[in-house]
């Protein structure tokens, strides 16, 4: 599709993003964190089918989000936003991070990981992101720095969060869990992605094994009834295809 060229009262109204700064290129997360995320975005883009009328999404770590101008960003852990598609042109400034007003949308989902007590993910934040707009927020204390709820969950009404009762996000089609198992060598409990059932999203390797796992099995049974076949006379290699 050719866009249209932009009119003067266009450029007029869009916003000098010349003096922000989108990266600073500063490292905050611990190893726990960094892999906590990459589980969390790398799982969608692998094994989720989008619910229907949203077939397009962008689930990103570490990412500025940028509501208003004169505001700072703010930076999730991870959000998702669907009905968005990731500009093919990286080298713009505009591109390289989620203004909203870019992308004429606030993310559905922001998610904060807890690593100490300084990141006021139940004050500050939980205020920032309602006023952001974000319709979901998901705070993950792994080490139970904050209490004893170690997922809370929260979605936005009427400008406000109200703490859900249950992990499943009905406007995304996503639920999440608690899931204890090995990933990249680690043992621990992390949070993952689920259907409503409570079923995890795999991440690409894990799709990768269990297609193994079925390629064996379904081999093993074929070596079964050959077996079979041979103890009855007859040769399983002159059947017919």
């Amino acid at each position: 599709m050719v866009k249209e060229a932009l009119s003067s009262d266009d450029i007029a109204l869009t916003p000098d993003i010349s003096h922000l700064i989108i990266e600073d290129d500063t490292p905050v997360d611990n190893f726990r964190s960094e892999k906590q995320q990459r589980l969390l975005t790398e799982v969608l883009y692998s094994s989720w089918l989008t619910p229907t009328g949203s077939e397009t999404f962008i689930v990103a770590a570490n990412v500025g989000v940028f509501y208003g101008i004169g505001l700072p960003p703010l930076v999730p852990d991870v959000f998702l936003s669907l009905d968005v598609t990731m500009p093919e042109d990286w080298q713009q400034k505009k591109n390289r991070t989620y203004f909203i007003w870019e992308f004429g949308k606030a993310p559905d989902v922001v998610i904060e990981i807890v690593s100490n007590r300084e990141g006021n993910e139940l004050g500050s934040k939980l205020r920032d992101y309602a006023r952001m707009g974000a319709g979901y927020y998901i705070v993950f204390d792994p080490l139970q720095l904050l209490g004893n709820e170690i997922l809370r969950t929260y979605q936005l009404v009427v400008k406000r969060y109200v703490e859900m009762e249950t992990f499943w996000l009905e406007e995304v089609g996503l639920g999440l869990t608690l899931w204890e198992g090995v990933f990249e060598g680690k043992q621990d409990i992390w949070l993952r992605w689920c259907d409503k059932e409570g079923n995890i999203l795999s991440t690409g390797l894990e799709r990768a094994h269990q297609a193994e796992q079925r390629a064996e099995t379904a081999e093993q049974r074929a070596e079964q009834l050959a077996a079979q076949l041979r103890s009855l006379g007859i040769d399983p290699d002159q059947l017919p295809n």
